[in-house]
C-alpha cells in the first residue's frame, strides 16, 4: 500500500517493475486523486500518470474507465513499457 495526496492505493499491476516509488511520488499531482485507479507507464525513462474512473461510474467517459486501461496502454504507451496500476481503497 502507498499514501499519495492523503489517499491510500493499492498496487493491483507492476508489468516490468514499473513501479517506482519514489518516481512516483515525485511525479503525483493531486489531481489524479479524483480518480479510482492511476496507470503509470515509463517512456524514454520518464514516468506518465494518468488516472481512469470504475467502469460503474455513468458520468465518467469511456476512454476514462477501467475497462479502458489496456487500449490506453496499446495506443499510448511504447510498445513492451514498463508500467503499473494503483486502485484507490479505502483504509
Amino acid at each position: 500500500m502507498i499514501e499519495l495526496g492523503g489517499k491510500h492505493y493499492e498496487l493491483v499491476k507492476n508489468i516490468k517493475e514499473g513501479f517506482q516509488e519514489d518516481a512516483i511520488r515525485e511525479r503525483y499531482a493531486d489531481i489524479l486523486g479524483k480518480y479510482d485507479y492511476i496507470v503509470g507507464d515509463w517512456g524514454y525513462e520518464q514516468l506518465r500518470m494518468k488516472g481512469f474512473y470504475h467502469d460503474r461510474n455513468a458520468k465518467a467517459p469511456i476512454d476514462s474507465k477501467f475497462s479502458a486501461i489496456e487500449d490506453y496502454l496499446l495506443e499510448h504507451c511504447n510498445f513492451g513499457c514498463a508500467y503499473f496500476v494503483l486502485k484507490k481503497v479505502t483504509k
